[in-house]
């Protein structure tokens, strides 16, 4: 006599299936194209469909326009528009032109304040029609977030939260628990000396303090190119050890 328990699971699991047709088989993560940052990662690389945090390793705005950056180098390797919420007209658009998320991909929106602001990230991660929806906020609760982190699963799309500060007491609230799959901090490094005179190409501190089902690690990488992709120094991927300053196991 067939068990009815194992009879339902079977159907529940092929109506799922069903109902998720091409887009449960579509892609689950945008790789960095790096293995030793891809391979730290659940999946081979940033998990599509998720909501991912990124801050400035400090309160200042020389970090925090990094973090814009390392997001932006993020949605401009995703297919199709890109939404970005604001709650100033304060974003350099020829920044973001340089870690290649072109100006005609993005779609501004200013937003009143922060809760219009989750409210307009929440609308385009449900819209499911976008590449990546970026939003610059300060405050981020687990019931937004959780929110947030819904609105991506059900549309597939790629969502991650800015945490820009404008004062220190804001800052705190980056330790706080949120529903995000992933947290990542950016701190600017010195750029390597270069043998004629010029600029050399900016380089970060790229730490994962946060990864869900994963591990911590920190890598010392070269910014987003044109194309959004980051690089590891040459001295690293010429095969000298790369210094690893902590890590810790993640909170699943």
């Amino acid at each position: 006599m067939p068990n009815p328990v194992v009879s339902s699971i079977a159907e529940l699991r092929e109506r799922v299936q069903r109902l998720e047709g091409a887009k449960g088989r579509a892609r689950t993560a945008l790789p960095f194209g790096l293995p030793e940052v891809d391979q730290r990662l659940p999946g081979g690389g940033l998990a599509l469909g998720c909501l991912h945090e990124v801050a400035g390793g400090g309160n200042g705005a020389v970090d925090g326009a990094a973090a814009a950056l390392f997001a932006a180098g993020v949605a401009a390797r995703t297919r199709g528009k890109v939404l970005w919420c604001v709650t100033r007209q304060d974003l350099f658009a020829p920044a973001l032109a340089q870690a290649g998320l072109l100006p005609g991909r993005v779609i501004f929106v200013e937003a009143g304040g922060e809760k219009a602001l989750l409210a307009c990230m929440e609308e385009g991660l449900r819209h499911g029609g976008l590449g990546a929806v970026v939003a610059e906020v300060a405050r981020l609760s687990m019931t937004a977030s959780r929110r947030l982190q819904l609105a991506a699963e059900g549309s597939g799309t790629i969502g991650i939260a800015v945490r820009r500060w404008r004062r220190p007491t804001e800052a705190a609230d980056f330790g706080q628990p949120t529903a995000s799959v992933t947290r990542w901090r950016v701190s600017v490094l010195p750029s390597a000396p270069l043998p004629v005179p010029g600029l050399g190409r900016s380089r970060w501190l790229l730490e994962l303090i946060r990864c869900r089902a994963g591990e911590s690690a920190d890598f010392e990488v070269e910014a987003c190119d044109a194309t959004g992709r980051i690089a590891l120094p040459s001295e690293v991927a010429d095969g000298s050890p790369q210094t690893e300053i902590g890590r810790r196991r993640a909170s699943a």
